[in-house]
Order: structure tokens, then sequence, then C-alpha cells
């Protein structure tokens, strides 16, 4: 079994890796295409002064914000990493969203755009894509490990339901009164 358990969380942390990068490209797949319709039209560096990026990056920002979220509140017994979480979701608003969303208002609102939002616009989708990244990692590692936790009741690694567990009490099962013949609905 310990030769199984190394080589299934491999096979497992691979198919997260590629559900997170198929998210990822997903999301900037129309943003692809509106690229690609610039560069045919000559107008790549357009792209760079639109603010499609900043949405892009916005976008991901959320989702890794949902991703944190659901690793915060999957199993309340992983409360110690709660503060980990929270730095994570701050650095998420204050470093990619905040920034991505002032920037779609000012490219937006204003006739001339700066030359840095060049730079600093794909540098906000790299960070939000890292972010994301980091996000699903922590959410399923907190999520499979509230599932472990659960699914072995000792650490000697037995089996919750082993006729061997320890003496913890169990709640009582639910009672439910029958129903008879003579019972309206």
């Amino acid at each position: 079994m310990t030769d199984r358990s190394p080589q299934r969380s491999e096979q497992y942390s691979l198919s997260m890796m590629y559900g997170t990068y198929a998210d990822i490209l997903f999301v900037l797949f129309p943003f692809l295409v509106i690229g690609m319709q610039r560069l045919w039209d000559g107008r790549l560096y357009d792209t760079l002064m639109q603010p499609d990026l900043s949405i892009a990056a916005a976008i991901l920002a959320g989702l890794a914000i949902g991703k944190f979220v659901l690793g915060l509140v999957t199993n309340r017994e992983l409360g110690r990493y709660k503060e980990r979480i929270v730095f994570f979701i701050a650095l998420t608003l204050f470093v990619v969203l905040g920034p991505s969303i002032i920037l779609m208002l000012s490219i937006v609102g204003n006739e001339e755009v700066p030359g840095f939002v060049a730079f600093v616009q794909p540098v906000l989708l790299i960070i939000a894509i890292s972010l994301y990244s980091t996000a699903v990692s922590i959410s399923n590692l907190l999520t499979r490990f509230g599932t472990e936790a659960f699914a072995l009741g000792q650490d000697d690694g037995r089996p919750a339901d082993s006729p061997e567990q320890d003496s913890r009490p169990r709640p009582a099962p639910l009672d439910l009164p029958r129903r008879t013949g003579n019972d309206r609905l």
C-alpha cells in the first residue's frame, strides 16, 4: 500500500495541474482571439494599450479568491491555516484585482494611455496566473487533507471505521418517526 500512495498522490497532483492550466487557457482564450485579430490588422501593440489583459487578470484574480475561500470553508478543523488563506485573499485583492480594475477604468476613461500600461498589464496577468495556480493548489491540498483526516481515524493509518478504532463518541443515528396509513400529507 505504501508503494501506491506516492504514485496516486503524484497522479492526483498532475491531474490537478492539468485542470488548473486548462482553466487558465479557457479564461485566456477569448483574449487570444482578440489578440490574433489585432495581429491580423497589424495592431498587436494595441492589445497592450487596451484593457483586455487587465480584464483577464481580474477574472483570474476573482477565480483565485473563490478557490482560496473554498479552501477556507472546506474543513473547519483546518482553522490553523485561516490566517494564511486570508493573507492570500488580501494579497490577491491588493496586488492584482485592485490594480486591474483601476487600470481598466483608467484606460477606458482616458484618450491617451501612458506607455507604462504596456508593461504593467502583462505583469498583472502573470501574477494573476501564479496566484490562481497557488489558490488551486492550496484549495486541493486542504480539501484532500480534510478528506484524509476524515478517512483516517488515527495517526497509525487505520481506517476510521476499523474495529480497532479509538473510543471517541459517535453521533447518535437520526431517529425519524414512521408514517402510518392514517397520516395526512
